[in-house]
C-alpha cells in the first residue's frame, strides 16, 4: 500500500470493517434470515391451508401442536429479524438528519419487537389451549 492513502482509519483496516462498521455483520445477518425464511415458507404454507378450512377449535387443535408452535415462533422471529435489518439499513442509507435517523432507528426497533412478541403471544396462547 506504499504510495497510496487510504480514507480508512487504521483500526477499521485492521478489523476488516466498512465504513458503518456493521455492513458485512448486517449483510450476512439479513441473508441468514433470508434462508431460514426460505426454508420455513413450505412448513408455514401447510399450516395454514391446513388452518384455512378449519373452526376455531380445530385451529387451536392444530396450534395446539409443539411443532406447529415452534415453527410459528421460529418464522416469526426469523421474519421480524429480517424486516429490522432491511428497514435500519434503508434508514441509514437514505435519513441524513442525525436526530431523525435516530429516532427513526429506535421506531423501527421498537416496532419489529412489538410485532414479534404480539405474535409469538398470540402464537403461545393458542397452542396452550387458553
Amino acid at each position: 500500500m506504499s504510495g497510496q492513502s487510504s480514507m480508512r482509519t487504521p483500526l477499521a483496516r485492521v478489523r476488516n470493517l466498512g465504513s458503518s462498521h456493521s455492513g458485512t455483520s448486517d449483510f450476512w445477518r439479513q441473508r441468514m434470515t433470508a434462508v431460514a425464511m426460505a426454508v420455513l415458507i413450505v412448513p408455514v404454507i401447510v399450516i395454514m391451508v391446513m388452518l384455512s378450512t378449519r373452526n376455531h377449535a380445530g385451529a387451536q387443535q392444530i396450534l395446539g401442536s409443539l411443532p406447529v408452535a415452534i415453527i410459528l415462533v421460529l418464522f416469526i422471529v426469523a421474519s421480524t429479524w429480517h424486516m429490522k435489518i432491511g428497514m435500519q439499513i434503508v434508514i441509514e442509507d437514505y435519513v441524513h438528519n442525525e436526530k431523525i435517523k435516530l429516532a427513526s432507528v429506535m421506531a423501527n426497533n421498537f416496532f419489529c419487537i412489538a410485532v414479534a412478541l404480539a405474535s409469538i403471544y398470540a402464537i403461545l396462547k393458542m397452542s396452550s389451549g387458553v
